[in-house]
């Protein structure tokens, strides 16, 4: 699987980003929670695929079933 998420002091201050990129992974989530479409979100993020974008989606998703199944 290619790398989703990275995080580096050098790339925004630590942040974890879209691999590839500067956009801060939790600025997808933050328009996805005002109501806005992941196609709003990347049109002014052109360097974030859809693709990537789906996965990390996908990914969180996994997770947080993977954590409530925990409980």
């Amino acid at each position: 699987m290619d790398v989703l998420v990275t995080q580096s002091e050098e790339v925004a201050w630590g942040v974890p980003v879209v691999a590839g990129t500067r956009v801060p992974v939790a600025t997808l989530f933050d328009y996805l929670e005002r109501g806005k479409s992941l196609g709003e979100f990347l049109d002014p993020f052109p360097t974030v695929s859809r693709d990537k974008a789906v996965a990390i989606l996908e990914a969180a998703k996994q997770e947080g079933t993977a954590q409530a199944s925990a409980e």
